[in-house]
């Protein structure tokens, strides 16, 4: 999830109570057979560049250091910080998902047109699913802390969003920081610039592209786990903190798999569509803003670490692009 999507949660969690239970996740990995796992594993290595999150690409005189990133909080980030906060600080500018001038401009379109999350006109969301899907959504948005009247009135994008984010870690969203935030904190202690990688308002474009029955889809699917999100949340959080976030992609293709109503095909395609639409696409209008900003001095990334890795990550793009890449210790 972006910084800004993470952003967009609080947006909402701060008009409903906060929650403050503590997320005891299991490790759904480490329950795995090893077969199983190992086949999961293959099929990440399979890309390029699959593992770690600390990258230093050079072209010439052009260097651009790079971390991948896990939007909530963890004390797990401060060992990275300490790593890396060299880099920072000596950098000429700081690029970010989202830096300061985006989430302000975030937060004043949401301050204008509620419309950006809300249903404002037409069937709420009791109105347009099937009466069982809007007993489980409610229900599960009951225990983030937002009550069924105002439910029934997210957007279907949101509500995704929503889901994304276990109950126990609602607590975090009314001041989302992430590593993320710590990079911002840091640049802007030490006086570096801090831009956005892209404009504030691609998180809109993204799910605009998406129809609303693929919505209404990705809604149910996500319920189809909601037993489990503390465990999901666990295990996409140690995977992070392994360096294997990509793993974490590949697993929940074959949890996918294994839905009802699906082939494996169905999820492979829609797999692909998501890869295209939340990292390749984006991946792909970075890459200019990330040499432009290094032919000016040594720069500074960080972005979500599942934009790493693929075909399509920006370090494979960067490599093509005349980059020598090395991977750095945390």
């Amino acid at each position: 999830m972006t910084r800004l999507l993470t952003l967009l949660a609080a947006a909402v969690l701060s008009l409903a109570g906060p929650l403050n239970a503590q997320c005891a996740g299991t490790n759904l990995l480490a329950e795995m057979e090893p077969a199983q796992r190992d086949a999961i594993v293959a099929a990440a290595d399979a890309v390029p560049f699959p593992r770690g999150n600390y990258w230093r690409a050079t072209r010439g005189e052009e260097v651009i250091t790079m971390v991948g990133t896990y939007h909530f909080d963890d004390p797990r980030h401060a060992p990275t910080l300490a790593t890396i906060a060299p880099a920072i600080q000596s950098a000429s500018t700081v690029l970010v998902e989202a830096g300061p001038e985006e989430e302000k401009a975030l937060k004043d379109l949401i301050g204008r047109d509620p419309s950006t999350l809300m249903i404002t006109t037409g069937p709420t969301l009791l109105e347009q699913l099937p009466p069982e899907v809007w007993a489980q959504l409610s229900e599960a948005l009951a225990k983030r802390g937002v009550p069924g009247f105002m439910a029934a009135k997210l957007q279907p994008w949101y509500v995704t969003v929503m889901l994304a984010i276990p109950p126990c870690a609602m607590a975090q969203m009314q001041d989302p920081k992430g590593l993320d935030g710590m990079v911002v904190d840091t640049a802007e202690a030490a006086g570096v610039p801090v831009r956005g990688l892209e404009p504030f308002d691609t998180v809109f474009k993204i799910f605009g592209a998406m129809t609303h029955q693929e919505m209404v889809a990705m809604i149910q699917s996500t319920l189809a786990v909601e037993d489990r999100s503390e465990d999901y949340s666990a295990t996409l959080a140690d995977s992070y903190f392994a360096g294997e976030s990509r793993v974490i992609w590949e697993y929940m293709r074959e949890v996918s798999y294994g839905m009802p109503g699906y082939s494996r095909e169905q999820v492979d395609a829609e797999f692909a569509r998501l890869e295209e639409l939340l990292m390749n696409m984006r991946n792909r209008a970075w890459i200019p803003v990330l040499t432009e900003a290094a032919a000016d001095g040594p720069v500074f990334a960080a972005f979500g670490a599942l934009h790493l890795s693929g075909q399509e990550g920006v370090l494979n793009l960067l490599q093509q692009e005349g980059f020598t890449l090395e991977q750095l210790p945390l």
